[in-house]
């Protein structure tokens, strides 16, 4: 039978998460194919996430949880889940319910099929969002989609199933600056998109403001396309050989019209264009410098601070002890009369309640 772990980011959740697990599970239990397993990352939440995921382990074996030390980020709690996961298929999906679980089933279906090994959900509205974060969010899409080399899917989540051996590809993949939508677009594999309805969170606040909305669309482009840097450069050869045109122009004028150029404004408005202009090219190159550096320290994804596989494993090692220690000692005593026996006497036969 196969197995479907499903991997699920964590961060102040505890009034989604709940109802998460009771909606997600029934309907995971509904599927009589399939084993499955919940892997919740606890990313450095300050609430009772990582209680109530202490809670489910204990009630539930079918649940593992992981926390960080700190918050390292949803890209990096994805990237822990993929480690940890056991599955034959591997699903990520959102805590709030903003990703439907009741497309899980059908993902599993498209994948058992064996014609695909990513099945990926996408919104076709944004209903329920704020005006100027739904056109910044289409925005990006369109532009990631034009200027990387992958394929950037409008209104694609990382809600989707897909295979072990797409996982493991995107294991592969160990960088520090992460963009997972366009990591499961690099690794490539065959893709079917569902198309779904967006839905509001059914409790809790968003944890993606805009300034971290912007970091994020910046982390995806500048991971996966150089033009920017190419842009750069062919604007300073633009302004150069408008520079040189601007001066032979000039030069030109004055040996013939003996006219020398004035207007103090127009000479100030062109520096402070063409410092702006320089400024950005530096920018951009110090944001490729900066990953860069990030990447060559070699500095770990995440710090773990709790593993429930360890404290699971620990528990079952002290319960084989006490079952070792029992049996050793239950040896040593009379299994009718509770008397303690000599190493030369037997039970069978020194027991005066015995018949």
């Amino acid at each position: 039978m196969k197995r479907i772990s499903i991997i699920v980011p964590c961060l102040n959740e505890q009034e989604a998460l709940l109802i998460y697990y009771r909606k997600t599970s029934e309907i995971m239990e509904g599927m009589k194919e399939a084993e499955f397993e919940f892997i919740f990352i606890d990313d450095g939440s300050s609430d009772r996430t990582l209680d109530l995921l202490r809670q489910f382990k204990e009630r539930d074996r079918r649940c593992r949880y992981l926390s960080f030390s700190r918050n390292f980020g949803k890209e990096a709690a994805i990237y822990a889940g993929f480690q940890y996961a056991r599955g034959d298929y591997i699903t990520v999906m959102d805590a709030d319910l903003q990703d439907p679980p009741e497309l899980i089933p059908q993902m599993y279906e498209e994948l058992e099929g064996g014609q695909y090994d990513c099945v990926a959900a996408r919104r076709i509205d944004r209903k329920g969002e704020k005006p100027l974060r739904s056109f910044l969010s289409s925005m990006f899409y369109k532009v990631a989609d034009r200027i990387s080399k992958i394929q950037v899917m409008e209104g694609a989540r990382d809600f989707r199933m897909m295979t072990r051996r797409m996982a493991d590809a995107v294991l592969e993949m160990s960088e520090y600056n992460r963009f997972s939508k366009g990591i499961f677009g690099w690794v490539g594999f065959q893709t079917k998109w569902l198309e779904y309805r967006n839905a509001e969170r059914v409790a809790g606040e968003t944890k993606w403001p805009l300034p971290k909305l912007l970091k994020y669309s910046l982390d995806g482009i500048l991971g996966f396309s150089t033009l920017p840097l190419a842009l750069s450069s062919y604007g300073g050869i633009f302004f150069c050989g408008a520079a040189f045109l601007t001066v032979c122009f000039l030069v030109i004028r004055y040996l013939i019209f003996h006219d020398p150029v004035q207007g103090w404004t127009t000479l100030m408005c062109a520096i402070f264009f063409i410092g702006g202009v320089q400024l950005l090219c530096v920018g951009i190159l110090g944001q490729y410098l900066a990953r860069t550096y990030m990447e060559v320290k070699r500095r770990p994804v995440y710090i773990l601070k709790e593993n429930s596989d360890e404290e699971y494993a620990q528990k079952e090692r002290e319960r084989d002890e006490r079952k070792t220690d029992t049996a050793a000692v239950s040896s040593d005593f009379c299994g009718d009369c509770g008397n303690i026996l000599s190493f030369t006497e037997h039970a069978g036969n020194h027991c005066r309640f015995k018949d």
